[in-house]
């Protein structure tokens, strides 16, 4: 019989990875490979000498297709795709096993695998005997945490539009089928109708996802001794505060004021003074505000269902409605510029403010006059100092994007109280759900905590899959080869080390007359012999970070006021007197959501600034800039 010859994969262009054939044996020294490619042309493919790179073997074809990939002969990249590749393609199949890791391919559209009879048949079933599944993965959480008495965690992680937060919704639809409550507490419909309500306030369109968590969030489903639901509660991180205020080309703001815009003519609301999206300043910078095959009306139905069932009162509701139209009419106000654009000033009549002031029950004439204006405290007196135009647009937006973050607080509190039980927990399963990694045209401070976060999630993928796997054999004495495996904790220093990307971003920030360009400057001069760290040619602005999924971009334009995010203690004041109780409660004590990814201790603040001089605030608890909180 005619032995076959070898098969490889080799880099293309196109297609990423091509399969080939060695067609004359390989000897040590050769400076290339003789090829046959699958479409029978011969090729000479390179060997680097020097680092003696030679081709990836190819798998054995009765190898392929398997539903875990740690039963292929050679595990690398091209084996990997190509058998996710097959299973896709062939076999209609999204879900592959890697170990304990779940891959899931997101197919963009529904799969009938999801129904209440599939949740059954993995339910007390083994992980190895079912197809793979994200019920066999939430089945097995629920088995160990009953089994072993041990608290358990399932991760989602991926790039954005991968699909994590649905995987994270089918997860907890499990758990709260199959550890239904015996009491009538309707628990389980209370901790899946949170997912409505954080996926208006929380989610929105990008160009990658037309449905894009533009936060993190962690669940925690608690169970009693006997394993059924008892509560949950949520934490969230870093809500992108940003999109608020601005919207990239061909994305939306949170879906909740296109659902509220939608459904503006209901009697209920005519008192808010909308209209359709694209009048608001705040709802039409991506241009087109419609979604395909998304009924703003109709979703924000579900949302009022979700809060009702979530027993946030109506009129609790109606102020959280109130509050989003105010932020619409404060991003409409009209600024006049004069004396060259170094004072400012809101027309009176201006309808916008009007209706920002009466849906927030403040006073006019002191918000016309502090939107213009800010206190100066010297130790010899106080004066009163007008704003550019420039610095009333910042501090405008700043306004509005911590109204959002206060109220989106606000609503996580009562969601966490809804879902709170006075019932003894016995144990847990967290399910944490991420935003993803992402790469734009243009990206910004957003993009970089974002994928600074992914960066760290990586790493406990790799040291959860490697080391302690690979720990484990040692342990047990198992003949070995350690796998190298990509470590980037190089990366992470890079970004949080002493004298890191942070350090030096607080240190700009603390700086007077600190620019974006300084920063960037000293971003240069300290790191470019790292090897995770690049300039463009072509800019002085800009640095690249050589991330563990791409080599990204970012402007560093607006970076040092997105991480000071300064909002002005007059304007605060003005809402703490709101004559709405709920109103002035979102900003008597600064409550902001707990650190992203918690590494560092400590509650984040939001820098509100004051007009006292700094000496007098040295004793405040000192408050984190943006960018520690994702530390």
């Amino acid at each position: 019989a005619k032995w076959p010859y070898t098969r490889v994969w080799i880099p293309d262009p196109d297609e990423v990875w091509r399969s080939a054939e060695i067609i004359k044996d390989y000897k040590e020294g050769d400076k290339s490979l003789q090829l046959k490619l699958e479409d029978e042309t011969l090729y000479e493919y390179p060997i680097d000498l020097q680092g003696n790179e030679l081709p990836f073997l190819r798998n054995p074809d009765i190898l392929v297709g398997q539903n875990d990939l740690t039963a292929l002969s050679y595990l690398h990249e091209p084996a990997v795709l190509h058998n996710l590749k097959v299973r896709f393609l062939e076999s209609n199949h999204i879900y592959t096993y890697c170990g304990i890791v779940l891959v899931a391919i997101n197919p963009y559209e529904q799969l009938p695998i999801y129904e209440q009879d599939v949740i059954y048949a993995y339910s007390g079933q083994n992980m190895g005997d079912m197809d793979p599944h994200i019920f066999a993965v939430a089945e097995e959480a629920y088995k160990q945490m009953a089994r072993d008495e041990k608290n358990q965690s399932i991760i989602v992680s991926g790039e954005s539009g991968a699909g994590k937060t649905v995987s994270a919704k089918y997860a907890m639809r499990f758990f709260a089928t199959v550890g239904g409550s015996a009491s009538e507490t309707n628990i389980e419909a209370k901790v899946l109708a949170s997912s409505p309500i954080m996926e208006a306030i929380g989610n929105a369109k990008t160009t990658r996802n037309d449905n894009s968590s533009r936060f993190g969030k962690y669940i925690q489903i608690g169970f009693d001794k006997r394993y059924h639901i008892i509560g949950a509660n949520m934490r969230t991180y870093l809500l992108e505060k940003s999109r608020v205020v601005f919207q990239a080309e061909d994305e939306r703001n949170y879906h909740i004021f296109y659902q509220l815009c939608a459904s503006s003519s209901l009697p209920e609301f005519k008192d808010l003074g909308l209209t359709c999206a694209e009048d608001f300043f705040y709802t039409s910078q991506g241009g087109d505000t419609s979604i395909d095959g998304v009924d703003d009306a109709d979703d924000f139905e579900k949302t009022r269902h979700a809060f009702t069932l979530l027993g946030v009162k109506e009129s609790h509701q109606m102020t959280i409605f109130r509050i989003i139209a105010a932020i619409l009419h404060l991003g409409n106000l009209e600024i006049q510029g004069e004396r060259d654009g170094e004072a400012c000033s809101v027309s009176s009549e201006d309808e916008h403010l009007s209706n920002f002031c009466s849906l927030l029950g403040v006073e006019h004439s002191q918000m016309q006059h502090w939107l213009c204006h800010r206190k100066l405290v010297t130790t010899a007196e106080t004066y009163v100092k007008s704003m550019s135009l420039h610095q009333v647009v910042n501090a405008r937006n700043a306004l509005a994007k911590h109204i959002y973050a206060q109220l989106f607080n606000w609503i996580v509190q009562h969601i966490n109280k809804a879902l709170h039980t006075t019932v003894k927990q016995h144990s847990f399963i967290g399910v944490l759900d991420i935003y993803g990694f992402e790469t734009f045209e243009v990206n910004s401070f957003e993009q970089f905590c974002i994928n600074y976060a992914n960066e760290k999630l990586q790493q406990q993928f790799n040291s959860h899959v490697f080391k302690l796997e690979q720990e484990e054999y040692m342990k047990e004495g198992i003949p070995w080869t350690l796998i190298d495996f990509y470590d980037n904790q190089p990366c992470i220093d890079l970004i949080e080390a002493k004298l890191g990307i942070l350090d030096l971003l607080d240190e700009e920030c603390k700086v007077p007359k600190g620019t974006d360009q300084n920063w960037a400057q000293k971003l240069y001069d300290r790191h470019a012999t790292s090897q995770h760290f690049q300039k463009p040619r072509m800019s002085n602005t800009s640095f690249i970070i050589l991330h563990f999924a791409d080599k990204v971009e970012y402007q560093s334009e607006g970076f040092l006021e997105k991480n000071r995010d300064t909002v002005y203690e007059e304007q605060i004041n003005i809402l703490k007197a709101s004559k709405y109780q709920m109103v002035a409660d979102l900003f008597q004590e600064e409550k902001e959501a707990v650190p992203a990814t918690a590494v560092r201790k400590g509650t984040p603040r939001i820098s509100v600034r004051s007009a006292r001089p700094a000496f007098k605030a040295a004793n405040k608890e000192h408050r984190k800039t943006v960018g520690h909180q994702v530390m």
